[in-house]
């Protein structure tokens, strides 16, 4: 059988490639163990490269995963958000990781086609060989390029720009967030972009907005209006999540809501809120996710 520590080796890798692919950390956790009992079953001596076998098996079982999830997204009550996972600084150092991991970056992915989104994450984000890609996609090369081609092209149109200063990204972040939970309605307004956006995910499981809030009066309001209803025993914490700053509200020992916050030219642009319970599980059990 293959060996368990050449499979924890890539662990981290095989989870990040199912997370990109499907969105969801939960998935992706299914993707790992069912990579592992595949893996268990070949012979150490029968592959010589573990990285891209292991890559072949998280790519096809995540492909499987995303087609069954997507047809469950289509009846999604609301705006649909990735599923937030916590990530550790050595995340950030890793510049495409963390800007491929960011939930901007994961929305603009879910209006890719499953073989586009895998071939992108695949090459763009991990930098497999179009060969390895074939293999893991079961395509010929030449389709794989092609479906490369489409995807990034599709991506550099819609992809969002962040600040690459990560110091400044949290100061004005934190500084958000505490205007969000006074409830300052002026300091909201000051650092929001004219154009800013607010997506919230409750899934049709609890009460938030169920339309995207545009514009940063609206979405001063909003927020202004949600910092006056106050939970019981609230509990805040700030952390990072999917490398970008981020919130997490608890009631009582109830993780309610977690918000991620964007930043770019000293403005936040965006703010993502999931309030799905089912998608909030995994923030108070899961390590952070590492490169």
């Amino acid at each position: 059988m293959g060996s368990a520590e050449a499979f924890e080796e890539h662990r981290p890798l095989l989870f990040a490639i199912a997370y990109e692919i499907t969105g969801t950390a939960t998935d992706a956790e299914d993707v790992v163990q069912d990579s592992y009992l595949k893996w268990a079953e070949v012979a150490d001596d029968g592959v010589h490269n573990p990285r891209a076998y292991l890559a072949k098996v998280a790519t096809r079982t995540a492909l499987n995963s995303l087609r069954s999830a997507r047809r469950r997204r289509e009846d999604y009550i609301g705006p649909w958000l990735p599923e937030p996972i916590l990530t550790g600084p050595d995340v950030a150092e890793d510049a495409v990781l963390g800007e491929a991991l960011s939930v901007a970056m994961l929305v603009v992915l879910e209006s890719l086609t499953p073989d586009e989104r895998a071939v992108f994450v695949l090459r763009e984000v991990f930098d497999f060989p179009y060969t390895d890609i074939a293999d893991a996609t079961g395509k010929s090369v030449a389709a794989v390029r092609q479906l490369a081609h489409r995807a990034k092209e599709h991506v550099r149109e819609r992809q969002p720009r962040f600040d690459v200063d990560a110091a400044r990204q949290r100061q004005v972040a934190d500084r958000f967030m505490a205007a969000t939970l006074g409830g300052d309605l002026q300091s909201l307004m000051d650092l929001l972009a004219p154009g800013a956006v607010l997506l919230a995910d409750g899934g049709g499981k609890v009460t938030t907005a169920r339309r995207p809030v545009y514009g940063a009066d609206r979405v001063a309001r909003f927020l202004a209006g949600v910092a006056s209803k106050s939970l019981p025993d609230m509990r805040v914490e700030f952390s990072t999540l999917n490398n970008l700053p981020g919130l997490l509200v608890f009631s009582g020992a109830r993780l309610d809501l977690a918000a991620l916050v964007e930043v770019r030219d000293g403005l936040v642009t965006g703010v993502y809120i999931v309030r799905n319970p089912d998608k909030l599980a995994g923030l108070t059990s899961g390590a952070p996710v590492r490169p």
